[in-house]
């Protein structure tokens, strides 16, 4: 199957090497002509615009866009939307809000143009182990696309599945980033707890190994906490800072729109926000509050 990718970025480009990889034809074209040029180096066919993209494309195209959530790829469907004819498809594999997408997949409609959904989790691992796909959109129309997901997931019948309708696989890809955030918290917890306990020396790495293999706790999540561990067992070369992708955001707002609670990710996507600020305003508000009331000691700031 042939195809256009837009957006080459390490992601991007990585799913597009695992397609020629795979036997897929594909024409990459990103806004940095590097990138274009380096995708040569494992078989993509650079195009000059997205213009040239869909020149060189057989009807019915199919054109995935890994660019930036927000204007980005509202910029990038609409220029698309121009170019493209009825039966065409654009694919989606950002971390776009579920509500863009459904709004986008009505808008195509109305041309005739499928839009897909497509919720992708995998990283910059994603190249030699496959990707999970999240997919939402019209049936047919992911049917005559299943040997771009098959391809690209992990083996044809593991790792993807058609979720739901336009909107779906967006959704539920946010919803497994706001998962994500809080299994990773609680190793983070756990692991610090254990650092805390002095008295035992604990070996940190060696315990991580212990927990990968027979433990109902083990994951591709603990692997990767392992392999920090080895590398720097005290973690003294990293600062305390965790930043979100914003899915987190939007799976809590999910959350108090259906009125179901998710306190674990809640608390989770709060920790990071907290990660950010050193001397916060809201704790020396309670140091100042314990001087108050209880004369208790507090620490005056250099």
């Amino acid at each position: 199957m042939e195809l256009g990718m837009i957006g080459l970025g390490r992601m991007g480009g990585n799913m597009a090497q695992r397609l020629v990889a795979g036997g897929h034809r594909v024409v990459t074209f990103d806004r940095d002509p590097d990138a274009v040029t380096a995708s040569h180096g494992f078989g993509g066919e650079g195009a000059s615009s997205l213009g040239d993209v869909v020149s060189r494309l057989a009807a019915p195209r199919a054109l995935w866009i890994m660019v930036p959530a927000g204007q980005p790829t509202e910029d990038t469907i609409d220029t698309m939307a121009q170019l493209l004819s009825p039966g065409d498809a654009i694919l989606d594999g950002g971390n776009a809000n579920y509500k863009d997408s459904m709004r986008r997949a009505d808008k195509l409609a109305g041309q005739g143009i499928d839009f897909i959904d497509v919720g992708t989790s995998g990283g910059i691992w994603g190249l030699t182990e496959g990707y999970s796909l999240m997919v939402g959109g019209d049936e047919t129309a992911v049917t005559r696309l299943e040997p771009i997901f098959h391809t690209l997931a992990p083996a044809p019948d593991k790792g993807y599945s058609r979720v739901g309708p336009s909107g779906a696989g967006h959704f539920t890809k946010m919803v497994h980033n706001g998962v994500e955030y809080g299994l990773m918290q609680a190793y983070a917890e756990g692991f610090e707890l254990m650092a805390a306990k002095e008295e035992f020396a604990l070996d940190l790495p060696a315990i991580a190994e212990t927990w990968r293999y027979g433990s109902v706790v083990r994951s591709w999540l603990l692997d990767l906490a392992a392999d920090a561990l080895k590398e720097d067992p005290s973690l003294e070369s990293l600062d305390s800072y965790v930043d979100d992708s914003g899915e987190g955001r939007w799976t809590v707002d999910e959350s108090i729109e259906l009125a179901v609670p998710i306190p674990v990710i809640t608390l989770s996507l709060q920790t990071r926000f907290r990660s950010r600020q050193s001397n916060p305003f809201g704790g020396r508000l309670l140091a100042a509050l314990r001087n108050q009331f209880g004369g208790h000691a507090v620490r005056k700031s250099d």
